[in-house]
Order: structure tokens, then sequence, then C-alpha cells
């Protein structure tokens, strides 16, 4: 950083109490109150170069001593002993972080040539022109500081010309960057990487005001010179910078500890981010977004931004990972740790736009494939929360629920959350675990995953027994013989079921009841092995949850006098044994 030295004199300033004054032997003449600072000085070095002194002491003669209040001036006291240093001779250094103030300290004095050749403002605007808005920090320095004094700034051009110097040295090829400039990520480093980054300026710039840096980025997205995702990445630096928790590690009791004020300044910088963020889809990461729209909620931005963040996440969904998804809550009330209501919102709003997207403008498969890898990402997503002590299942089947059907090729993702659920959740009431596997398709579940549910002991009983019928009509299709099975056979699991099946295929539920009632009903009228399946299962969870009833025997059609077993329990530890026999074979 450079500076500018002036003045060859030691410095003789010292300090009594409350008072500043010089070591000299010349009687005190001038006596300046600036705050709570009284200056003890002589008129014979400071009246010939600030022409405000000038106006105020016209009127009294050369020994008469004058007090003077000056508590207004631009930079307050500080300011005020550079003016007064320079006008002794006492060396002083002006750099990037003080030249705002002198400059508008001694425009206020009226230190200009008109009142001597070589004055103090003349000197420092030669700096300003030659030194600052030819470096790179220090232009960035200097703009910093005038948030300090922001009207005298204004008026003096500072802003603006430091603004235009640095959007300048912006737009600059970067083979052409032969200034110093900050750049700390994660593994770069300037020995290694000889040619200067494309965002070798985010950094620098993110140490700005949110007016400033605003006033920077819409100057330079109006030149359409650089690609929107070098926007994108200067806003993501910004928000590293300026925003508490936009990193996902959540320190207990962070949140509380802000104050209103910081709150207050936080959301504006939340929402002017937003308000910035290219139109253009890509040009800041779906994680980016995730990440914005977690700690939005929490500082309470408006629901136009909140709006925004949602309807752009959206937009990207589908490039997402699980972990761009896993935010804590921030609600007081919810005492999930996971915010799934914000990846709720998200995915509804990506069916509403998903729906709405004409599939005669692009190939069809893209839609197809677009949607389904968001079902990935979901069902991916719900096994990691389905580890969660308190998440509770209205939540987990409603996200569950969200997703289309045609999300879906199989059911497999969505039984192993299924499974995790029930495992974490031990004590789940029967109706509970109805509802929550009441959502898992049995028929769109792979043969080895099937083979596992099986033989899964959280699952309830209806589900248990649904997945042997539906092995046992997969089993029966496979045989050669067209012989029809019979009843119990049905119930104990098939007598020839295959290891694996050949294909997976998606069936109508009701053309499956329609075909299996064909396949089994009996010239004598009796019960159809299908009626009696469900019948079956009902009166095993009846016998689950009273712990009292006796297995019940049925008469078989085929036989005249022997009778089988139908304890629903017993039943399907038998087809269990059956199936894991069979896949052994």
């Amino acid at each position: 950083m450079k500076f500018m030295k002036l003045g060859t004199k030691a410095d003789t300033f010292y300090t009594e109490q409350a008072t500043r004054t010089l070591i000299s032997e010349i009687v005190v003449d001038l006596v300046i109150q600036i705050n709570d600072i009284t200056y003890l000085l002589h008129k014979f070095p400071l009246l010939p170069k600030c022409g405000l002194l000038q106006r105020f002491c016209c009127d009294t003669s050369d020994s008469e001593s004058v007090s003077l209040e000056l508590h207004d001036i631009p930079g307050g006291e500080d300011a005020f002993e550079l003016c007064a240093k320079f006008c002794y001779g006492i060396a002083i250094n002006i750099s990037a972080h003080n030249f705002v103030s002198a400059l508008c300290a001694a425009k206020f004095l009226r230190m200009n040539d008109s009142i001597e050749k070589g004055n103090f403002v003349g000197k420092l605007e030669s700096f300003f022109n030659s030194c600052i808005l030819e470096g790179w920090k220090d232009s960035i320095a200097t703009l910093q500081t005038t948030a300090t004094l922001p009207e005298w700034s204004e008026n003096l051009g500072i802003v603006r010309k430091c603004i235009d110097s640095i959007i300048e040295k912006i737009l600059t090829p970067p083979p052409q960057v032969k200034w110093s400039y900050t750049y700390t990520r994660p593994g770069y480093t300037k020995k290694q990487h000889h040619s200067v980054p494309k965002d070798w300026w985010t950094e620098d710039v993110s140490d700005l005001d949110i007016d400033l840096f605003r006033c920077i980025i819409m100057a330079i997205r109006s030149t359409y010179v650089l690609p929107p995702q070098l926007i994108g990445e200067a806003l993501h630096v910004y928000a590293c910078r300026w925003l508490p928790g936009l990193t996902k590690i959540k320190s207990s009791g962070s949140s509380a500890s802000q104050t209103e004020e910081s709150k207050e300044k936080n959301r504006k910088i939340l929402e002017t981010i937003v308000s910035m963020i290219p139109a253009d889809r890509g040009s800041v990461s779906v994680g980016f977004l995730f990440r914005l729209l977690s700690i939005s909620i929490h500082l309470g931005v408006s629901s136009v931004t909140k709006t925004e963040l949602i309807r752009r996440a959206s937009l990207q969904f589908e490039e997402a990972t699980v972990s761009d998804l896993l935010y804590p809550s921030t609600s007081s009330s919810d005492q999930n740790y996971y915010d799934t209501e914000l990846v709720l919102a998200v995915l509804e709003t990506f069916l509403k736009l998903w729906k709405r997207m004409s599939p005669g403008a692009v190939d069809n498969s893209y839609f197809l494939r677009s949607i389904r890898n968001v079902g990935k990402l979901i069902d991916s997503y719900l096994q990691v929360v389905a580890r969660d002590d308190n998440m509770q299942v209205s939540k987990f089947v409603s996200l569950a629920e969200t997703v289309p059907s045609i999300a879906r090729e199989d059911h497999d993702d969505l039984y192993q959350s299924i499974s995790i659920y029930l495992k974490v959740h031990p004590d789940l009431s029967k109706a509970d675990k109805k509802r929550l596997c009441g959502i898992l398709d049995c028929q769109r579940l792979s043969p080895e995953v099937r083979a596992h549910a099986v033989k899964n002991e959280l699952l309830p009983l209806r589900t248990v027994v649904q997945l042997l019928y539906f092995e046992q009509d997969k089993g029966s299709k496979a045989t050669t013989s067209h012989k029809l099975p019979k009843p119990h056979e049905i119930l104990l699991g098939a007598k020839h079921r295959p290891a694996t099946a050949t294909t997976k295929e998606e069936f109508n539920r009701e053309e499956i009841r329609e075909r299996d009632h064909h396949k089994t009903k009996r010239s004598d009228g009796k019960l159809l092995a299908l009626d009696l399946e469900k019948k079956m299962a009902i009166r095993g969870e009846d016998i689950e949850e009273t712990q009292s009833e006796k297995a019940r025997g049925v008469k078989d059609a085929s036989s005249s006098s022997g009778k089988v077993d139908l304890d629903p329990k017993k039943i399907i530890r038998r087809a269990r044994s059956k199936s894991e026999h069979g896949v052994k074979k």
C-alpha cells in the first residue's frame, strides 16, 4: 500500500489531560476546541495556510489571542491534527486509510492553492490521482473509509472516482493483471499457478459495505463483459464473508446471541444479494441458494425475497445433492433437527414448474430424466432424515407422497428409508406403521429388496402378506405348468418360488385384482384365494393387537377330511423359511 510523507520536523505535540499543545517557547495565541479536545496553537503557522481561520481572525490584532470552536470539522480532532501538523511542518504520513478524512478536513479549513501555493489540498489530490486510483487495494481501502464521511466523499467525487477505478481493473483481462490482490481459496497457491484466476478480484471487493458492493456489481453487470457465473461467484464470496450461519456448522446459541440490529443488517445484506443474482440459470449453485434460503427464514426476510429464493432453487433442484438439503431447522416450534419444510417448499415449486413446461418444446426424455433425478434425490434425503429421533411420521409421509409416481422407477430406495425409520422409531404405533408403509408399492420392489422385505420383522403384518402374495403371483407366472395353485399354497409361500424375477414391470392394481380373481375362482362358489389372503391379513393384525385370539382352521377345498393351520403369524414364518430355502436353492 502506497503512502505520502509530508514535513520533516519531529512530532512535538503532547497531551495533558484533554489538552493538546506543542513544546514551544512561543506564547499560545490560538485556542481551538474540537469535541472534548482543546488545542493550544499559534496563529503564524496556521493562518497563512487556512482560509477559514483567516476569516475568523480577520477582525483581531496579531497579538490578541483567539478562541474558536470547530466541532463540525469532518474527521474530527484526528483530521484537524493532520492539517495542523502540516502547517507546522511536522512529519505526517498520508495513506488510503486516512486520506479521506484529511482531504475533507483540508477542504473544510480551505487549505487550497489559492490561499498558498503548494497547500495541503493540492498535495492530497495529487496523491489521490497518481497513487490511490492507480492502485488496486488502495482504491478499495479508500472507498471503505468513505463510509465515515459519505456526504463529503460524494460531493468531492471520491466515491465515484474510486468505483470507476475498481471497475476498470475488474474488467481488465486476467493476463494483464499486474497488481497485488488477495486470493486465499483452499488448494490455491500463487507459486503453483502462474495464470491469474478469473475471480481474482472477488475477495478484495467483498470487504466493502453492501451499498458500495452493490454499486460495483451492478455497474459490472451493465457492461455484459463478465459471465453471469463470475458475478455469482462474487456474490457467494461476499455472502460467506458477511452472513453468519451461511456455513452448515451450527453452533448452539449462535442465533440467539444476534441482536436485532445485527439481524437487520444481515437481512439487508441477504435481500440485496438475492436482488443481484443474475437471471441466468446456473449463475449460482443450488447449494448456495439453499444456504441463503435456510438463513433467510431465521433472519425474517421479506416474503418476496423468500419466494424468489424458492423459485430459483426449484429451477436447479435436479442438480442438488443430499448434502445441499441438510440444514438444521431454525423454527423454535419444530423439534426436528432437519428443516424438511424448506425442502418440501422447493419440491412443490419444482413440481409446479415441471408440470407447466411444454413437452413439445424439449425432448420428453429430458423431462423424465429431470423428475426422476429429483425422485432419487428425495428418497436419498428421506434415508438421512429418517434417522432423526424427532422426525414425525406425518412430515416424513408428506414429503414422500409429494413425489409423483412417475418420478420413481422402483420403490427400492423408498423401502430403505422406511426400513431405517422403523429401526430408529421402534415404539411406533400400529396406525403410524400402517400409514408409513401405505406409501410403499410392493409390486415396484426389485426381487432382492422384496426378499429382504419378506424377512423384515419391523414391517406390519398386512404389508408382509401383500409381499408374500405378490411373490407367489410372480412365481406362478414363471412356471411352465398352468395348474391353478391352491388357496393355502398361496398363503404358505408357494412350492415353486423362483430365486429372482426375470424382469421389473409396473402393473395396474385393478388389472392384477381382476386377473387374480379369474385365476383363483372355484366352481363350488367358495372364497377366492385373494379374498382369503386379505381376510387373513386383517385377521393377523387383529391377533397382533389382542394377542388373545387363537389360530383358526379352514377346510381345504381339495381335501375331504384334512385341515390346514391358517394362523397368519405361523403362515408368515413358514413362508419366510420357504422363501429363504428357495433362494438358497
